[in-house]
């Protein structure tokens, strides 16, 4: 099997996983990943992760141009300035309309800079300080010039009213991230207003140091 037949399968099989278990729902949700030679696969706009066809996955070359499969999903722009600004960290992109993430960004006093409080240790390792972007319309290129704009220092957005949007080296890792900072976005949901124990500083700092976690 080549690289190629290999990682379309794989972003078909991670999408259902993600759509079976409720983490995105109708045709929202978009992934994409780079084949060794720089090409990337993406999932076409308006398509169900739940029903991906391995052969209609959106192809783009090395230079960004289309080259095969159907019409690409609008938030491209997301996807690019990852991999402009991260390259070397960022294999796979991969963002979701998750519930838990979406009504945790319409909260008042969310820290704009890591919107996750340090609940588990999971959540500092695979996705250091998550930054709640504002609103964007749908496909709005200003996403991508948002992401830009923190000149490769996060792998973990959150679009508010919108959906977390995850960089990481592989398709797996990417998936396993996301679905981190859904499930801990569930759980500040769930002890909101609980005072619930969170994790020292010196907890974190220990977490960030064993792991060599961003953390600036």
């Amino acid at each position: 099997m080549s690289e190629e037949t290999r990682l379309r399968e794989d972003i078909c099989a991670m999408a259902k996983s993600l759509y079976d278990r409720g983490l995105t729902s109708g045709s929202s949700g978009n992934i994409s990943a780079r084949l060794s030679d720089g090409r990337l696969l993406v999932t076409p706009t308006g398509s169900s992760f739940g029903r991906l066809d391995p052969a209609r996955l959106s192809l783009f070359d090395a230079g960004g141009k289309l080259t095969g499969g159907d019409k690409p999903t609008k938030e491209m722009p997301l996807h690019q300035a990852f991999y402009e600004t991260r390259p070397a960290k960022t294999g796979a992109v991969v963002h979701l309309h998750s519930c838990h993430s979406v009504a945790l960004s319409l909260l008042p006093d969310v820290d704009a800079e890591n919107m996750l409080p340090p609940l588990t240790a999971y959540s500092i390792m695979r996705l250091g300080k998550v930054k709640l972007l504002p609103y964007f319309m749908p496909g709005d290129p200003a996403m991508g010039d948002a992401i830009r704009g923190l000149a490769g220092k996060r792998s973990a957005v959150m679009l508010a009213a919108h959906g977390p949007v995850v960089a990481g080296k592989d398709l797996e890792a990417a998936v396993y991230a996301i679905e981190e900072l859904e499930e801990t976005a569930k759980l500040a949901m769930l002890t909101r207003g609980a005072n619930p124990t969170l994790l020292t500083r010196a907890q974190i700092d220990q977490i960030v140091r064993t792991f060599d976690v961003e953390w600036d």
